[in-house]
């Protein structure tokens, strides 16, 4: 008999297939949406969501991208209405804060906008949009200070947000401090390592005013960070500007041509060995549990005039995670390392053992 019945075929609970098949259903048109959405096909990326919903009204994904599409049809009640109730499945739901912020920006209601991205903020500290969307608010109120450090924090979570600063209209209350200032030289050197090297071409490449980049020059000339040549074209000279030859040996640099971009990393090998060191002296305070001595290492590897560069070039991801966690030690000292040391330790150790091989080829 038991025999037999191995032989049976297995019965299938059918309302177990039924939800099976609901949920293929429900992801393949959520796919649907947002291939809609990026053929800007937003009033039938609409329908498709309405669609997901109806058979699951407390589709997280379905609402946020609902919303979005909203929001971008001028929508904004409807946009509103639809973070709203992603906010009733999740009060800490950070994106849905963040894109509520946008509705209220869009309408001008500033205030409101930065009451909502503080919230987001406050559910994820480290989503860098975020800290950059409160600086434009702040911005727009004239909270001066305030703006520029939220923008110095979401900088130090993603760098790309000092490209997208110093061309933003939202910033022009505070162009004119020194601390945006400073944000300037970073997105004009970043342009010279890439091999961008006279104002022409820098003042192309990040769409800041000629006056700003040669102001930016003369600050990172002043600092010893470049050096000034002179370039013949034709009958005329034209001022070139280099990295320094010291640092650029630390962070790389671009070399530009007709035939495109070619790489130089001059003193590879012994910008390997320097990061190779600063990981050892990182893992130690780790170990110790020096949440302030593992900040300020988390720094060799993250500023732009250390190993930031080097990172940025060769070890890009591993850059990210350093930045994120420095962000999170910050916010939550003790309790996030004691929680996270292994994962910690673990990044650290693979790095090293990434740039061994590198040395080693």
């Amino acid at each position: 008999m038991k025999d037999q019945e191995k032989n049976l075929p297995k019965k299938v609970d059918e309302g177990e297939t039924s939800l099976v098949k609901a949920d293929y259903q429900k992801n393949k048109l959520i796919k649907k949406g947002i291939h809609l959405m990026a053929d800007e096909k937003l009033e039938e990326a609409v329908r498709v969501f309405d669609q997901v919903l109806r058979f699951d009204p407390g589709n997280v994904e379905a609402l946020l991208k609902l919303g979005y599409s909203k929001f971008h049809l001028d929508d904004y009640s409807g946009a509103l209405a639809a973070y709203d109730k992603v906010l009733d499945i999740d009060v800490a739901n950070a994106e849905a804060w963040n894109l509520k912020s946008l509705v209220h920006y869009q309408q001008k209601n500033y205030a409101k906008a930065l009451d909502c991205v503080e919230k987001a903020i406050e559910s994820d500290p480290t989503f860098g949009m975020a800290w950059y969307n409160k600086a434009c608010y702040l911005s727009l109120l004239n909270e001066v200070p305030a703006s520029l450090e939220s923008l110095r924090r979401s900088i130090e979570i993603d760098v790309k947000n000092a490209k997208r600063a110093v061309k933003d209209k939202d910033f022009t209350n505070v162009r004119i401090e020194e601390g945006f200032k400073r944000i300037v030289e970073v997105v004009v050197l970043e342009s010279i390592r890439q091999g961008y090297h006279t104002i022409g071409a820098i003042v192309w490449t990040t769409f800041i005013s000629k006056a700003d980049a040669e102001h930016a020059l003369q600050k990172l000339l002043e600092k010893g960070l470049i050096v000034r040549n002179e370039k013949r074209q034709g009958l005329n000279k034209i001022d070139t500007y280099d990295i320094e030859p010291e640092l650029a040996n630390k962070v790389g640099v671009e070399r530009r041509s007709l035939l495109g971009t070619t790489k130089k990393l001059p003193g590879v090998i012994k910008g390997l060995k320097e990061i190779s060191d600063a990981i050892q002296t990182t893992k130690i305070a780790i170990e110790e549990e020096n949440i302030e001595k593992i900040i300020s290492n988390f720094d060799d590897f993250i500023e732009p005039n250390k190993l930031g560069g080097m990172m940025i070039e060769q070890f890009l991801e591993e850059h990210r995670e350093i930045r994120l966690l420095k962000v999170r030690l910050e916010e939550k000292g003790a309790d996030y390392l004691s929680e996270n040391k292994g994962k910690i330790l673990e990044l650290f150790d693979n790095l090293e053992a990434t740039i061994t091989k590198k040395i080693r080829g």
